[in-house]
């Protein structure tokens, strides 16, 4: 059976896994780069994206994880888009430079200014409404032109996708909602 792969090192992977498994999806919780290669789709949670870097690096997970985007689906949350995006504006977080976004950390204020409120999806043709849990989110100021929108809290674009990479600023694992896993799921044709 294949298995999608979920960064394990820190932040709450256990709630991808469990939103996967609610899909019927087999999941890994992925620790080294053996396991990342057994994988056929990776999501990188949220968490703080300093110390993920710095955990990546320790694990021997930096390039492994940039030579795994180039074939199979990643799709990263708060901390995991700003892994992955192109630059973290006025931060010197490392990242992957995966998708051609720019963010601002922490752009919707401390831990304490963490909020709930409907985020419009737009997946394929269909366009509806998501339960946009935003922890110390980051903020995408930036979009390359051949980065997709594909959702906004009012006029901010805060999920996106080029190719095989899938970014959201928020957390859809702290839902019960399973459309923004579901649209990932298929990325990976599972």
């Amino acid at each position: 059976m294949t298995q999608i792969g979920i960064l394990a090192l820190q932040g709450d992977f256990e709630k991808h896994s469990q939103m996967m498994a609610l899909l019927g999806h087999q999941t890994l919780l992925v620790r080294t780069k053996e396991q990342l290669h057994s994988c056929v789709g990776l999501i990188i949670p949220g968490g703080e994206s300093t110390t993920l870097t710095k955990l990546m690096k320790k694990h021997d997970l930096w390039n492994p994880v940039r030579q795994f985007s180039m074939k199979k689906p990643i799709f990263g949350t708060c901390a995991g888009l700003i892994v992955l995006a192109k630059k973290a504006v006025g931060n010197n977080v490392e990242t992957l430079g995966l998708i051609d976004i720019q963010v601002i950390r922490n752009a919707y204020g401390r831990q304490v200014d963490s909020f709930i409120d409907t985020v419009t999806l737009k997946l394929g043709r269909d366009e509806s409404t998501f339960e946009g849990v935003f922890i110390r989110a980051p903020k995408i100021v930036s979009l390359g032109s051949d980065v997709v929108p594909l959702a906004w809290h009012g006029d901010d674009v805060v999920m996106a996708e080029k190719g095989n990479i899938l970014v959201a600023a928020f957390h859809p694992e702290l839902t019960s909602d399973t459309k923004v896993h579901e649209y990932f799921a298929k990325k990976i044709h599972v």
